[in-house]
This record gives C-alpha cells, sequence and structure tokens, in this order.
C-alpha cells in the first residue's frame, strides 16, 4: 500500500491524498489550492495521476481547499463516487456552484478587460464551469456519522464527527490487501472543543497509519472568555465611540453561522446593544439555512437557540442580502453597522468591494476572525500592509484591523494534542500536514517529544510505502 501526499503537505490548502494498492486507487479529499497567482497555476496542474484510474474519492468536509477541484476532476474523467457525509453533501451543492460562478465571472470580467470575447468557444484557462459543478454533484453520496461504507471490495470507512464545520469528518479507513488489513485515519480539519454550533471532535482510539492536521498547531488560541472580551470592545468602540461600521470577512460555511449565533448570545445577554448586522452573502445565506436543517449534527445550546429564532429581532437586526442592488446599497450606510460577507480571504466575493469603501476609513474597523492563507488579501492586511491593491486602485489601510483569532474553526496546538492523547495505542506511522512547513515541522517534533510516536511532516508529492 502506498499513500502520496499531493496536496495540504507543508501547506494549509490544496488537500489531496492518494492511497493506492494493486487492486485499488482512491484520493482523500480534492481541494483547490489558495493564495495568490503560484495557487491559480497549480490547480490547473494539481495531480500526478489520471483522474479517469480514480476508483472513488472519501471527502471530510465542504470547504473549497478540501472539495474544490471535484469538479474538474470528474471532468477530466473521474467516473467514481464521492462519498461524504450527508450535510456535506447538501453544502456541496452551494460551495461548489458558488465556486464555478466565481470562476465564470472573474474570467469573463478578464476576457473583457482584454478586449477579448467571452463567449466565443471553450477557454483552456477555466478551471470549470457551473455546469461541469452541476455535473459533479451527481457523483455525490452522503453517509450518516458512525455508518459503515464499503466503496471497494478491499476498502471499508466510517466518518467520525471532526467538530470542525457542520458535515465535517474524521475518516477512519480500513484497507485489505493480500489478506492483510490496515486502519488508516485521516482527521480532516478538526475543531477546537467547547465551541458553538458544532460538537466536539470525536476521539479515536487506534490507527495503524495516522494523517493529522496541523493548520493551528503553532499556537494556542486565546481563551473564549478573553476573546469575547475582545470582540465586544470593537464593536462598542466602533459602532458608539468612532461611529464607524465593522466589516467582517468571514467563510460562508461555519463562520458566518458561528458568529450570528455568538453575537445573538452576546446581545440576549445584555453584553451588546442591539444590532445591526447585514450578512452579505447569498452562500451564506443558503448555509445558514442548512445549518438549521441539519440540526441534529449542532450541539444541545445552539439547537435551543436557533429554535427560538423568530423573536431575535428583539435583540438584533439580522438581513440577508440577496441581490448585487441590495449589496451595493449597504455601502450608503456610513455608520451603526455590522457587514459579514465572503469570501473569508478577501479574494473574491462581495468583501472585496466592502473592503474598497471602508479600508480608507480610521472610524471603521475591519475584524478578521479566520485563517488567512499565505498570499491572500487578508494575509496582507494582517500582516500590516499600509496599501493594498483592489480591482486595479491602491487603497490606503486607515481602518483598524483587529484578529481575533479565538473564533478559529481549528484546534490549536494543545487541542491537537489532546486529541492525539485519546489514542490508547500509538499508530505506527503518522504523518502531519494541513499546516505552513514551519508550523507542521514543528508539531512533528513536538509530537515525537511528548508522546515519542514516529512522526513526520511530508514535502508535497511525498510517496510512502506502509
Amino acid at each position: 500500500m502506498r499513500l502520496t501526499f499531493i496536496g495540504a503537505a507543508q501547506e494549509v490548502t490544496g488537500s489531496c491524498f492518494l492511497v493506492e494498492t494493486d487492486d485499488v486507487r482512491f484520493l482523500v479529499d480534492c481541494g483547490m489550492h489558495q493564495g495568490g497567482r503560484e495557487a491559480h497555476e497549480r490547480n490547473f496542474n494539481a495531480w500526478p495521476f489520471d483522474p479517469a484510474t480514480i476508483d472513488f474519492v472519501l471527502l471530510t468536509h465542504a470547504h473549497i481547499d478540501h472539495s474544490g477541484l471535484l469538479p474538474r476532476l470528474c471532468a477530466m474523467g473521474f467516473k467514481g463516487r464521492i462519498h461524504t457525509t450527508t450535510a456535506t453533501a447538501d453544502l456541496l451543492s452551494v460551495m461548489l456552484l458558488d465556486s464555478a460562478f466565481i470562476q465564470e465571472a472573474e474570467w469573463t470580467r478578464a476576457q473583457r478587460k482584454k478586449g477579448g470575447n467571452p463567449a466565443g468557444g471553450r477557454n483552456p484557462a477555466l478551471l470549470y464551469t457551473v455546469a461541469q459543478a452541476e455535473a459533479a454533484l451527481e457523483q455525490v453520496d452522503g453517509a450518516t456519522y458512525g455508518e459503515a461504507l464499503q466503496p471497494h471490495p478491499s476498502v471499508r470507512c466510517t466518518f467520525r464527527d471532526a467538530g470542525h464545520i457542520l458535515g465535517s469528518a474524521i475518516a477512519e479507513v480500513w484497507v485489505t490487501e493480500d489478506d492483510r488489513t490496515r486502519k488508516i485515519v485521516f482527521s480532516g480539519d478538526l475543531g477546537q472543543p467547547g465551541r458553538p454550533i458544532v460538537r466536539d471532535p470525536t476521539p479515536i482510539a487506534e490507527a495503524d497509519v495516522l494523517v493529522v492536521e496541523s493548520t493551528y498547531a503553532n499556537r494556542l488560541h486565546r481563551p473564549l472568555s478573553e476573546t469575547i472580551d475582545e470582540l465586544t470592545f470593537v464593536i462598542e468602540d466602533t459602532l458608539s465611540r468612532r461611529q464607524g461600521n465593522i466589516i467582517i470577512p468571514a467563510f460562508a460555511l461555519g463562520r458566518t453561522q458561528e458568529l450570528l449565533h455568538l453575537l445573538l448570545s452576546l446581545c440576549k445577554q445584555g453584553k451588546l446593544p442591539h444590532l445591526q448586522v447585514f450578512v452579505d452573502s447569498p452562500m451564506a445565506n443558503k448555509v445558514t439555512e442548512m445549518t438549521w436543517k441539519h440540526s441534529e449534527y449542532l450541539d444541545d445550546e445552539s439547537r435551543a437557540l436557533l429554535s427560538r429564532r423568530s423573536t431575535d429581532s428583539r435583540f438584533m437586526d439580522l438581513r440577508f442580502t440577496r441581490s448585487v442592488e441590495e449589496s451595493m446599497a449597504l455601502n450608503r450606510i456610513k455608520a451603526g453597522a455590522i457587514i459579514i460577507s465572503a469570501s473569508g480571504m478577501c479574494d473574491a466575493g462581495r468583501i472585496k468591494h466592502h473592503l474598497r469603501h471602508h479600508l480608507d476609513r480610521p472610524e471603521c474597523a475591519i475584524v478578521i476572525i479566520g485563517y488567512q492563507a499565505v498570499g491572500t488579501l487578508g494575509r496582507r492586511l494582517v500582516d500590516g500592509e499600509k496599501r493594498v491593491r483592489l480591482f486595479g486602485e491602491d487603497v490606503r489601510v486607515r481602518a483598524g484591523i483587529h484578529t481575533i483569532g479565538g473564533l478559529s474553526a481549528h484546534a490549536d496546538q494543545a487541542a491537537l494534542l489532546g486529541w492525539l492523547k485519546g489514542f490508547e495505542v500509538a499508530p505506527r506511522r503518522t504523518f502531519v500536514v494541513h499546516g505552513e512547513a514551519e508550523t507542521a515541522c514543528g508539531f512533528a517534533d513536538r509530537v515525537a517529544e511528548e508522546l515519542g510516536w514516529r512522526v513526520e511532516a511530508p514535502a508535497p508529492g511525498t510517496r510512502v510505502d506502509l
């Protein structure tokens, strides 16, 4: 049996792992690289294999850096099934179509800027189309947590709750080769215990081989109480004292729903005044409705809170914008609004328009609540750049930039080590992935030192015999 680390190896995005025996070839995740022009090129040349030779795909969750290349995989010849959780299967109908729409729209704008004809034949520089994303969805099968799957005669799989976002999963995979069965566990993205909306990550008792994420393995998140205090201060200071607006780039899936839950809870507790909140992301609107639909995946507190959402206007005026005209109208609001918009890394979507209208206003605040990959606009803001390019223009950064890391959907170092300590027997081999090179390698050293495991952080393209 062989395992190849195609993406998310000493990097955070592009999650993709190939498992092979003489009888079967399958992928775990098929994600998009994000961050800068290099990522764009890598997405067009992402795989060292023919997609037609892949038997099936196991998908840990719906975030684009894990799922975003599925339509391209299918369009280039993959005919098998994509196995995931039922909630993720539903979410893909939003995430992949939105991804395809953004790509088509950006390509059309680029063609018009160059004086080309956007309707003129097939475009080799388009990653995939809306039609191809729709076709890929026909190959998706949903399963419940704990359900036994057999996607191939030699492979069994069960999904466990990863506690990261709605429907996120740890994949337990048993592969039989020459009458010998070995268990590989892929952590997917693990959530931080004790966070609202989703349940805590499921402990796993044993594995022969473990592939574990490390996005925030080099740090400890601030305690939630301190995070809430900081968020409350920024909101009150900006809306009341500075008389500005607050712009929050948020991933439509996961961060938006958790943030709404938190704001509503703080208003109900009297820690914040009545708020005027706009969610300017059609995708976030759809995902939020799906969150309510899949209440069986939520923790008890979230189910109770969301079940009373019809009375929330007493505490918070929440509006979801749908049309472009509604989105543009938000820019006429000069003070008193919290605008939550995608994309979370500020590289696409309506958030770029809100940043253009607010970055040069010192009375406003930009609140960063999620991971920002190297090369993204969000990362440049976090790193303190004083000018950024938006729609071909230089924009001064005079608004306050606030990074509130305690709201991250990823487990921090302590939570990751805590989950690893849940193994009753050390895995024979452990591979640390889904972290920037220094972080992944450093966490591998920490695990080896503290737990005594055989562990490494593979480089991109590494192929190991198991």
